[in-house]
């Protein structure tokens, strides 16, 4: 409103602010901006005192907004709130805290009271990930200090994990001097699930609940340089998959993922299998304009269960993307955000791919899957064209062996070259839940080679260009027992008898002829 004036750069250690005309009701039409800046490296603590504003379920008229950064950079929103409810006590990530109110032209409030302090320890802590550390940390830590961080988002979610990166605090029996301890729920009164001092880092922990409740306190005397910790939610920011098949996003998506975040998907399928990943969409922020690299949010692939395995591939921007696949049976996606700047986010879908060895001959497929694979299925869930060609079992191994005119196999001309090919099924339906992987087997007779590829896995409506699987372990010739590589080549050795046959008869008629 013309002549009001709000808002500002708070650089004071700490200090205190409110809505125009408080503890009168707040003007219409309003909006104001408050950055707190304190010195780097330091925390802001944020409480309010008085809380009232016109309410809305969705807060869509007059709102305040609390951002841990730069205001209006949604990754870094940490709440919008109206009402009579105040705010929980915030603490800020690093050194600079934005809030924002806005009033529309119905309706108005008292409005609120707030205060700010610099270096304060504990607060609420509502991100799907972050770090907290002890005051003054790396530096030792104060004496009588108290410091209580909840972790925890007010709209729930899931399980909590928090990760002791560095601990040194002041040691002794029963941790009865300094100590940290770590509760089950938002208050000390829930379950504790440990309590540790010294210098021996404490375990992983993981909540039963979505909140946790950091406690550290220190003595008269005696200090340590403390500790640093990280969390992450695991319902939305830390997840592991052993299906064969799944999907999954990034938070929030495909609303604006949070900054500052590390992210963990990891994707644990039976020994033999591999597993490919799908992108249905994408957009992080850009890559850089300096060095034309993924420097700040990106999504990274490694093959195993650790980011120290081979690097499958980095991604930002707003990209399409071809498939990726792993060449083991576990592959780890890490998405890194940084303090600014958030996009829309992924959305991925992944799809085992079954262990199989196909080969063929000039009259015959030959296809086996080790039977650990599929443990869970029935020999007749797994068939080659129709249901009634379906896999034997032969010692460690689903087989199927069947002859180029059988199976619902057919003649086709591909690249001028004429192929035999027909369909793989899988049957991994459960739960009235159809769930049928088909995988096109191929032969070319003249070189009796044979290909795979996967045409229908996760979604075939979103993944309609099949992909061939066939990687170097299936060339080599996978585990096929030499019983089985003889049998292959029976064909060729007849058709090379009949050959040699013809031609000692046509040998004789000449000798004859002559003869006559």
């Amino acid at each position: 409103s013309p002549g009001i004036k709000c808002g500002g750069v708070l650089s004071a250690p700490s200090g205190n602010f409110s809505s125009p005309n408080f503890p009168g009701p707040y003007p219409y039409e309003t909006e104001c901006t408050w950055l707190i800046v304190v010195a780097e490296g330091s925390s802001v603590l944020l409480s309010f005192s008085h809380f009232e504003l016109e309410y809305h379920a969705a807060c869509a008229y007059d709102y305040l907004q609390v951002y841990n950064g730069a205001a209006r950079d949604r990754g870094n929103l940490l709440g919008t709130f109206c009402g009579r409810s105040p705010p929980p006590p915030f603490s800020s990530a690093w050194h600079v805290m934005a809030v924002i109110f806005r009033s529309d032209r119905h309706v108005a409030k008292h409005g609120f009271a707030a205060a700010y302090q610099k270096d304060a320890c504990g607060g609420q802590l509502t991100g799907l990930s972050g770090e907290i550390t002890s005051p003054r940390y790396p530096e030792s830590y104060p004496n009588d200090a108290e410091c209580r961080w909840s972790i925890g988002a007010a709209g729930g979610g899931g399980p909590l994990t928090l990760v002791f990166a560095d601990f040194q605090v002041e040691g002794g029996q029963g941790c009865g001097f300094d100590y940290v301890a770590l509760f089950d729920g938002p208050t000390a009164a829930a379950p504790r699930l440990g309590r540790y001092c010294g210098s021996a880092r404490p375990p992983r922990t993981v909540s039963s609940a979505p909140h946790l409740l950091v406690l550290f306190k220190s003595d008269f005397n005696i200090g340590g340089r403390g500790f640093k910790a990280y969390f992450y939610s695991a319902g939305e920011c830390q997840e592991v998959f052993t299906t064969i098949k799944g999907n999954f996003s990034s938070p929030r998506y495909p609303n604006f993922y949070p900054n500052n975040l590390k992210c963990q998907w990891s994707i644990q399928l039976p020994p033999g299998y591999r597993i490919k990943v799908f992108f249905l969409d994408m957009e992080l922020e850009g890559r850089s304009s300096l060095t034309g690299g993924c420097d700040y949010d990106h999504l990274a692939a490694f093959d195993g269960g650790a980011e120290n395995g081979s690097l499958l591939g980095q991604w930002c921007g707003r990209e399409s993307l071809a498939p990726v696949t792993s060449l083991s049976n576990q592959l780890l996606l890490v998405l890194h955000t940084d303090r600014n700047t958030a996009k829309r986010g992924f959305s991925i879908a992944y799809v085992g791919v079954v262990p199989m060895n196909v080969s063929c001959t000039r009259t015959d497929f030959h296809i086996q899957i080790p039977v650990q694979s599929l443990a869970q299925l029935e020999r007749n869930r797994i068939y080659l064209g129709t249901p009634s060609c379906a896999a034997q079992v032969v010692g460690g191994n689903f087989k199927i062996h069947t002859r180029f005119d059988t199976c619902g196999t057919e003649s086709q001309k591909r690249n001028n070259t004429s192929v035999i090919i027909s369909t793989l099924y899988i049957d991994f339906s459960a739960g009235g839940q159809e769930d049928v992987h088909q995988y096109e087997v191929q032969c070319e007779p003249k070189k009796k080679e044979a290909s795979v590829t996967l045409i229908a896995g996760p979604d075939p409506s979103r993944l309609s260009q099949a992909e061939n699987l066939v990687d170097a372990q299936q060339r080599e010739g996978g585990e096929t027992d030499a019983h089985e590589v003889k049998s292959q080549d029976t064909s060729d050795i007849v058709f090379i008898s009949i050959c040699i046959l013809a031609g000692l008869l046509m040998v004789i008629a000449v000798v004859g002829l002559v003869l006559l």
